[in-house]
């Protein structure tokens, strides 16, 4: 009789059935097993909210830093209604314990120390997303798609990321053999983004490359005009956070012709938010889509 059923339900059983299945995923903290693919997740990165999205899953809960805006618009299109858990860095375990979770997506870096506290609460699985770069990005995602029973279909999104990854590269062609450089411009401080941070990577993905600054760190690095001209990139791409920026201070400055990014058509304005905050599929995309748009002029 039940084999019977299965045959009447076809490909819908196979997906309940699937869904059912107990997941383990070995992790840096030990073995972390879930009954079945979980329903209520809570996200503690926007990289995480972008693989959930990524898959079809909306999480319950989000760390938005009490901004919504946060997020990209394409990846609040796909969320139904959630609730902030506060910021990213302090989120409130108070709120993620309301939402009775059954797995919290968190970040290893900012969330190593309250990895406990949270693990009581729900399976919780660390993974590397504010700093890291963009291959380990990628991988992260796919652990995500893992542990929410999607394999399958985050493979497929993985292999469509790369094909537009690779499109925009193509597109890009011309750019080959000069150097950019991304960097965040508040008003008293610019912070470059070296080749070995996320912005970077993307660069790199995309056939592309960075004048890093010295040492190859995941972050970014605080520096002044002059140590912009030491590494002189040939396009300069910034993202300001907040309307009074540094760059254009600079700008003002007797050193700022002699950046070679002070050409006209080479100084590219970028959402802060997107090349620096975000990562993830989609944001890589867009950032791709970003220097598209700007090479073509």
């Amino acid at each position: 009789m039940l084999s019977r059923i299965c045959l009447l339900l076809g490909p819908l059983w196979l997906s309940l059935s699937l869904s059912a299945q107990p997941i383990v995923l070995p992790t840096q903290q030990g073995e972390l097993r879930l009954p079945q693919a979980p329903t209520r997740v809570v996200a503690l990165e926007f990289s995480l909210v972008d693989a959930l999205v990524a898959v079809g899953v909306s999480p319950v809960g989000i760390a938005d830093d009490g901004s919504p805006a946060r997020l990209l618009p394409a990846l609040r299109q796909g969320l139904a209604p959630w609730r902030s858990v506060g910021s990213r860095a302090q989120p409130s375990l108070e709120v993620i314990a309301d939402l009775k979770p059954d797995l919290i997506l968190a970040d290893g870096e900012r969330h190593g120390a309250i990895y406990g506290a949270l693990s009581r609460i729900a399976p919780t699985l660390l993974l590397p997303s504010s700093r890291v770069g963009y291959e380990a990005n990628l991988t992260a995602a796919a652990q995500v798609g893992r542990a929410v029973g999607r394999q399958a279909a985050m493979q497929a999104r993985l292999t469509l990321h790369h094909a537009r990854m690779a499109q925009a590269a193509r597109q890009l062609t011309p750019l080959r053999g000069h150097t950019l450089q991304f960097g965040v411009s508040r008003e008293n401080a610019f912070f470059a983004h070296p080749a070995a941070s996320y912005a970077g990577g993307v660069l790199q993905a995309l056939g592309l490359s960075t004048p890093a600054p010295e040492g190859q760190d995941l972050g970014s690095r605080q520096i002044g005009l002059e140590q912009l001209l030491a590494l002189n990139p040939d396009y300069l791409l910034v993202g300001d956070y907040g309307p009074k920026s540094l760059v254009a201070q600079w700008q003002q400055q007797p050193l700022w012709p002699l950046l070679t990014a002070a050409k006209p058509g080479h100084l590219w304005p970028v959402s802060g938010n997107l090349w620096s905050r975000c990562r993830g599929l989609l944001a890589a995309e867009l950032m791709a889509a970003d220097l598209v748009r700007l090479a073509q002029g």
